[in-house]
């Protein structure tokens, strides 16, 4: 017995789900272990007092949680396109802990959004030392300038003649911000403080559509039990 139309759906909206965090698992991964192995970046983790650093603590994130979706995607894959139900069933399991994890961190962001406000400053200076002492690393200067750029800010102080990282920096939009910009830990403090809402609501959307995932892998799975249940009526009415 093949698959109704709810179970149909369910399927390629299971495999257009992997596929997006499969992409969203690729870059995490890739870009975690390219800042945890990188000639510029790698000696950070070697220093003990160091270890507990936004920085490090970013990155670590960024390699387990790439892992993880990778791990979800290996599964969602294999179960939903050949209708495995053991595969389906880690699935499952994998996307329940995710949804879970998504909404506790985003209520939890929200709630602690000073003390997660000052990590992100501090991850940001992180970045800003470590420009200064790789001699200018064109990975590390791409991130900076992402970051000015986004938020308009200029390095520690905002003032151009003191400021190692001016190549990073926006175009000043007056005479004034020749001489002196926003200085970029406050406005990162205030940005966090208030898009906290924004990111919380984040957290929770993703929290939503993977709620949505589970209950088609759900629904996959009831279809996938009706049919092995039928094939083995079948043969037992025949034999």
């Amino acid at each position: 017995m093949a698959l109704d139309g709810c179970g149909h759906f369910c399927k390629y909206a299971l495999i257009i789900f992997n596929i997006i965090f499969a992409v969203l698992g690729v870059a995490l991964l890739g870009l975690g272990m390219w800042l945890r192995f990188s000639y510029s970046t790698r000696a950070i983790f070697q220093i003990a007092e160091l270890n507990s650093s936004a920085f490090v603590t970013a990155v670590t994130i960024m390699i387990v949680l790439g892992s993880v979706l990778l791990i979800v995607v290996m599964f969602g894959d294999y179960g939903t396109c050949n209708e495995k139900r053991g595969a389906l069933q880690v699935f499952t399991v994998l996307v329940s802990f995710l949804a879970v994890a998504e909404v506790a961190f985003g209520v939890l962001g929200y709630a602690n959004r000073d003390a997660v406000g000052g990590k992100m400053v501090e991850f940001y200076s992180s970045m800003y030392t470590l420009y200064l002492t790789s001699g200018g690393d064109p990975f590390i200067a791409a991130t900076l300038s992402l970051i000015h750029n986004m938020l308009h800010c200029c390095g520690l102080t905002g003032f151009a003649p003191a400021e190692w990282v001016q190549k990073t920096c926006p175009s000043p939009d007056g005479f004034l911000e020749h001489i002196k910009m926003p200085g970029c830990p406050a406005i990162i403090a205030s940005f966090y403080d208030s898009k906290a809402q924004l990111v919380m609501g984040i957290f929770l959307g993703t929290g939503a559509l993977l709620i949505m995932a589970l209950i088609c892998a759900i629904i996959l799975l009831k279809q996938t039990k009706r049919n092995q249940q039928a094939i083995t009526a079948h043969y037992t009415t025949v034999y």
